[in-house]
């Protein structure tokens, strides 16, 4: 597929090192603009305006803490008084996750004011399982650990880049959904826990083949940023920009 492709890190900090180093988020670039914006954290929305200047038009959630949707509230208060000249916000999100999103950010009674408005009237909700298209290119969406099953996924765009998302460690599914050489964003702290991945964790499960082609995000402070690097690993700072392979477009997806 033509054009000059790109993953750029709007943030990469953990929840707890979201305002230092903004909320774990990036967005697909293709010829410098944006394509789909992942996860909307607070700290990405700020960023995400900072570096396009104006809200996203299309957006993917991997799962619904609110360190990756706490954003939303002011996105649909940016997409609804916008909503006449940019159309609703296209919002893809696991099926599994709607009722949890509903529940988080869009039942409170009274989204303005003023009445007469739903929260979803500023968004183009699309539930999604194993993955979707948008601007005709086909993204993969898969599963991943994180607490519960079934309540974080994570991306890919085939032949050009992986997203982890929030997870443990996954070896079979990455080696699976990354078969084509594709990037691998990957969620790895220093230390890992019940939901997260640390870096031993990461060298433990992963064949060099594949941490190779990683880089990792959504860790905890610059000086554990600095630490993976020391091991070295490629690790991802705010306002990164990565090049990427040009997406595969098949007939076949999945």
């Amino acid at each position: 597929m033509s054009g000059a492709w790109s993953l750029h890190f709007l943030g990469v900090g953990n929840a707890a090192a979201a305002a230092r180093l903004g909320s774990a988020s990036g967005v697909f670039e293709r010829d410098g603009s944006p394509l789909l914006m992942i996860d909307c954290g607070e700290y990405a929305l700020d960023a995400y305006l900072a570096r396009y200047g104006a809200h996203p038009a299309a957006l993917f959630v991997t799962h619904v803490h609110m360190d990756h949707v706490g954003g939303l509230e002011r996105l649909f208060t940016l997409a609804w008084f916008a909503a006449a000249q940019t159309g609703p916000v296209r919002l893809y999100v696991p099926a599994p996750l709607v009722p949890h999103l509903q529940a988080r950010v869009a039942d409170y009674p009274g989204v303005l004011a003023e009445g007469g408005v739903n929260f979803w009237d500023a968004f183009q909700l699309i539930p999604v399982s194993r993955g979707f298209w948008h601007q005709e290119v086909w993204f993969d969406v898969f599963p991943v650990r994180h607490h519960r099953p079934d309540t974080a996924f994570g991306l890919r765009l085939p032949a050009s880049a992986l997203w982890s998302g929030d997870t443990r460690p996954i070896p079979e599914t990455i080696a699976h959904f990354a078969d084509a050489d594709e990037l691998i964003a990957h969620d790895c702290s220093l230390r890992g826990n019940p939901s997260h991945t640390g870096v031993d964790d990461l060298e433990r499960e992963y064949p060099q083949a594949l941490r190779a082609r990683m880089v990792l995000y959504h860790y905890g402070s610059a000086a554990d940023g600095e630490a993976l690097a020391a091991r070295g690993h490629r690790v991802a700072r705010p306002g990164l920009t990565l090049p990427l392979a040009p997406p595969r477009r098949d007939g076949d997806q999945g």
